[in-house]
């Protein structure tokens, strides 16, 4: 079986994923990072972007082949490694996520200023970064989930139905009025749709 690496989004807590991969530890072993400066991990002075936070997160992963579940900013990650090392990812989910996209132009509202009001902690560069996949990501070749809320301002399901277009086979799950961090707080539901995702691969 192939290793279950979770990613979090901004809120940075290696712990965001546990009730989701606690009910999948049967599919193999769970790998749960956090971001430093964002969560529970202290900062690290040598990341000042999200290209140095994915140069971070590379040595960490598991070797070999692996499964991703990955939440808002780190969808953006698991997007570009299935990107850079197509032959790295067995099956992919993304979960309210840019994906590396303007989502602005998905009819997302502005969250940043709210965001690091409440987060005062995070890092600044957070707020200025504009990863843009857009051009490459009808070259995911991973069989991807998409699992999206129908009621949330962050990423819009506009944002999961685009990336449904664009990433060859991709399937949609929506979650009906959950918010941005429906993939936490509806760990049951999330975990039977990566389940059913993850369950069909076997290796």
């Amino acid at each position: 079986m192939l290793p279950i690496v979770y990613l979090p989004g901004a809120g940075g807590r290696s712990i965001f994923w546990r009730p989701v991969a606690t009910r999948l530890a049967d599919l193999g072993r769970a790998c749960l990072l956090g971001w430093p400066g964002f969560g529970d991990e202290p900062p690290d002075p040598a990341i000042g972007s999200l290209d140095d936070l994915y140069s971070w997160m590379l040595p960490r992963l598991p070797a070999g082949r692996l499964h991703l579940v990955a939440q808002s900013m780190g969808g953006v990650l698991a997007a570009r490694l299935a990107l850079e090392q197509p032959g790295r990812v067995g099956r992919l989910v993304l979960a309210a996520t840019s994906g590396g996209l303007d989502v602005r132009a998905l009819g997302a509202s502005d969250w940043r200023p709210d965001f690091l009001s409440r987060l005062p902690h995070l890092p600044r560069w957070f707020a200025e970064d504009r990863t843009d996949l857009s051009a490459r990501l009808g070259a995911i070749r991973a069989p991807t989930l998409l699992l999206w809320s129908d009621a949330d301002p962050v990423s819009p399901l506009a944002v999961g139905q685009h990336l449904q277009k664009v990433i060859p086979g991709a399937r949609l799950q929506v979650f009906a009025g959950g918010t941005h961090t429906f993939a936490e707080d509806r760990a049951e539901e999330v975990a039977a749709a990566v389940r059913a995702h993850l369950g069909s691969h076997v290796e």
